[in-house]
């Protein structure tokens, strides 16, 4: 599947079609896209949500396009090295950013960002959401969401949470935590999210937040004591397992998945972009395997993504103020 974007060459004045005929056919017939390989960018760490999702979906585009689409982990930074590189490539549709609600909520964060999200990048298409999972390393005596606050307050500024860096949901999702349950915890940031986890499983670290598609087969291994989800409702794959709300009344924090490209794309990329993505996404195979990780499925049009980009920068921002988050 492909497109031609011949409408370029219609653009081009009509005299000069004539005089010059050679000008106008070369171009269009080196524009079919895509010609060549694509690569998408993952500003994260490996192992993460969005670099497996991100090697998933790869693959299917490369079986639909028949052409290359290759995966680049380039994580640091709260994702900023990564997004950055997107946002100065080339708007021709062969850099694409693999993108969660880490950038929405930096928007806020970051003031000095070397770039700005709806300003530099087209949104592409959205690909799946899922709850993340709170845990805890099993030497923490806390058994439940109530015995972690009570330790918490009990030895305020010594227990510590990890996350894969400033402005990620796992960060974001600690913060919401501290303020909505009034206690003190310290945000100890990795560059990735396997040194995140790394750290919990050893014992440096006490607490964190991880998406259950990665996290809940090592609750399932005990190496984790999972204390709560942290969805509006339990979780089918963890049932049992209570919602962080139940306990503390209104949380709740998600992490979601997108895919955006540099602002000048033209639209005819995005939207045959757009069309292959909802495709693979709506694949029977796809979307059982997905539900069965605690991803669901998450269709949108590149209009209905802009939309839900503005709303969501604005949510994570009220959450930046009132939890007061800082990077330092």
């Amino acid at each position: 599947m492909r497109i031609n974007l011949r409408s370029i060459a219609h653009a081009l004045p009509v005299m000069l079609a004539i005089a010059v005929p050679g000008l106008v056919a070369a171009p269009a017939q080196a524009q079919v896209y895509p010609n060549r390989t694509v690569k998408l960018i993952v500003p994260f760490g490996a192992g993460g949500p969005a670099d497996v999702y991100a090697r998933i979906l790869a693959k299917y585009l490369s079986d639909e396009t028949k052409q290359a689409f290759v995966v680049e982990d380039r994580p640091g930074a709260g994702a900023l090295i990564g997004t950055d590189a997107v946002a100065k490539s080339a708007p021709d549709g062969y850099t694409l950013l693999m993108m969660s609600n880490t950038h929405t909520t930096n928007e806020s964060l970051l003031a000095n960002k070397p770039y700005e999200l709806m300003r530099d990048f087209a949104p592409v298409a959205t690909i799946n959401y899922s709850d993340l999972l709170m845990v805890v390393n099993p030497q923490v005596p806390a058994k439940n969401v109530a015995e972690f606050v009570a330790l918490a307050k009990k030895e305020p500024g010594k227990l510590n949470y990890a996350s894969s860096g400033p402005g990620t949901p796992y960060h974001m999702a600690g913060e919401l935590f501290k303020a909505m349950s009034k206690t003190d915890i310290v945000h100890i940031p990795h560059k990735a999210s396997g040194d995140m986890r790394n750290s919990v499983l050893s014992g440096n670290v006490q607490m964190m937040f991880d998406a259950i598609t990665v996290m809940s087969a090592l609750a399932k291994d005990g190496k984790v004591r999972a204390l709560a989800t942290t969805g509006a409702k339990r979780n089918p794959l963890t049932p049992d397992l209570p919602t962080v709300g139940e306990t503390v009344p209104g949380y709740e924090a998600t992490i979601w998945l997108g895919v955006m490209a540099p602002k000048a794309t033209p639209k005819e990329v995005v939207a045959f972009l757009n069309t292959a993505i909802n495709k693979v996404i709506n694949l029977p195979e796809v979307k059982e395997a997905w539900l069965k990780q605690g991803a669901i499925p998450l269709v949108k049009t590149p209009v209905e993504f802009d939309a839900y980009l503005r709303k969501d920068i604005d949510k994570w921002a009220e959450v930046v103020k009132v939890s007061g988050a800082k990077v330092k």
